[in-house]
């Protein structure tokens, strides 16, 4: 069976740098260990491993030992995994922590500690996924105060966080006082695109150690959908290269018919952009369609998140204080309407944004083919209309176009509407 760090797609460095962490997490643990337990104690190479990680090079980044190898000296409290899209950051915290609660320290895959961590069963970690915008105050606090309690199986209490850059400044402190001063055997996991200060703020940033991941080369991705999904290498290279190294993107486009003709339809926008009312009506249908995908991934959460909030307040019931309790219960309804609201919401800018990447990358291909450069085409079917492109704007102009959808993701993300963003981009893309 294969380790927990096997659907790290193209990340060595990370990965040993991770995997050092972990042996030295449990020399730790064997450390801290009485004297009389020792002996008995089930793990017994792992000092040997240990040694053996820390007189290896040192981890990514340059970082050297600072504690002359002494036990748990690639290990902190907090980390922060960074990179782009795709690159793997929520799969990089999970395989650590799973290689946290491995019963032998390395993270085999085969144990119960890798096993519950992986399928997201285990006790002692909790995984935090937005479901709106983002992350309250509340929701943290909460959280600190869980994480604060002793380990059940007597190894970590692991909090991963992911899109950590969607803390809230009342959240991110809530967690920094956490970092601050955090319970002996709890570790923080934070996922976020960088360390910029829009996405991490300085201060935690400064408490944590940072594991940078790449885009991850489409050669890496389409071995893994081979191997792992067992999908055709044709199709598997396609999917690769057309996700520009998104392994999850990818598998949807190898696997699922609807990905692959809502790619299509936004890669016939550069075709419909013949005047202003064309402009107008391609905006229209790229709103419509990540409107309508958004509705259609929510749409069955939402109800059985509805009528189960309903049954615990006694809907149907015939008892006495029944109908009572149900006219109590509006306020709590409102609240799940608006959290599924802002779920929504995130949900279909995730969609748009999914087909500006796809945009992007059309644009991508007409700058390096008017360019000359010696680079593969990101989207290979549509090479053709790329290339015809490059010929009629040149190089400065195929330039100005993407940077127009480049400039609308970062107006989306800044909370612009995303209608008005989008009409805005394609008139740039018209007029050039």
């Amino acid at each position: 069976m294969a380790d927990v760090f096997a659907d790290l797609v193209g990340q060595d460095e990370a990965v040993a740098t991770l995997r050092r962490a972990a042996a030295s997490a449990a020399a730790l643990l064997r450390a801290a260990a009485a004297p009389a337990a020792r002996s008995a104690d089930p793990y017994d190479d792992l000092d040997a491993l240990a040694e053996e990680f820390d007189e290896a090079p040192g981890p990514a980044g340059g970082e050297s030992d600072p504690s002359g190898g002494e036990p748990g000296a690639g290990m902190t409290h907090a980390w922060i995994f960074t990179g782009p899209p795709g690159s793997g950051r929520s799969v990089a915290a999970r395989a650590f922590a799973a290689a946290l609660q491995c019963v032998h320290g390395t993270g085999c895959g085969a144990c119960p500690g890798c096993h519950t961590t992986m399928t997201g069963t285990h006790a002692d970690v909790r995984l935090v996924v937005p479901e709106g915008l983002s992350i309250g105050v509340g929701e943290m606090r909460a959280l600190v105060l869980r994480a604060a309690s002793t380990p059940s199986g007597g190894r970590w209490q692991i909090v991963i966080i992911e899109d950590a850059d969607r803390l809230t400044e009342a959240a991110g402190n809530a967690l920094l006082k956490a970092i601050e001063e955090p319970p002996p055997r709890t570790v923080f996991l934070l996922c976020a695109p960088s360390t910029h200060p829009d996405d991490i703020s300085v201060t935690i940033r400064s408490r944590c150690r940072v594991v940078p991941l790449r885009q991850p080369p489409a050669g890496a991705v389409a071995e893994v959908l081979v191997r792992r999904d067992g999908i055709a290498p044709d199709v598997a290279g396609w999917a690769a290269a057309a996700a520009q190294g998104h392994v999850g993107r990818a598998r949807r486009l190898a696997r699922d018919p609807e990905a692959r003709q809502r790619r299509d339809a936004v890669l016939a926008v550069p075709r419909r952009l013949t005047g202003v009312g064309a402009a107008f009506d391609a905006a229209s249908a790229l709103i419509e369609a990540a409107e309508a995908e958004a509705a259609a991934s929510v749409a069955e959460i939402d109800e059985a998140e509805r009528s189960a909030l309903q049954t615990a307040l006694g809907a149907g019931g015939t008892g006495r204080g029944a109908a009572g309790a149900m006219r109590g219960a509006a306020g709590q309804l409102k609240d799940l309407e608006k959290r599924q609201k802002s779920r929504a919401t995130r949900v279909q800018r995730d969609a748009l944004d999914r087909a500006l990447v796809d945009l992007a990358g059309f644009y991508r291909d007409a700058l390096t083919m008017a360019l000359r450069a010696p680079v593969a085409p990101v989207h290979t079917d549509t090479a053709a209309l790329a290339e015809a492109g490059a010929q009629k704007w040149d190089a400065e102009g195929a330039l100005r176009r993407l940077e127009a959808v480049l400039e609308c993701r970062a107006a989306i993300e800044a909370n612009v509407k995303p209608r008005i963003a989008v009409e805005a981009m394609m008139l740039a893309l018209w007029k050039g």
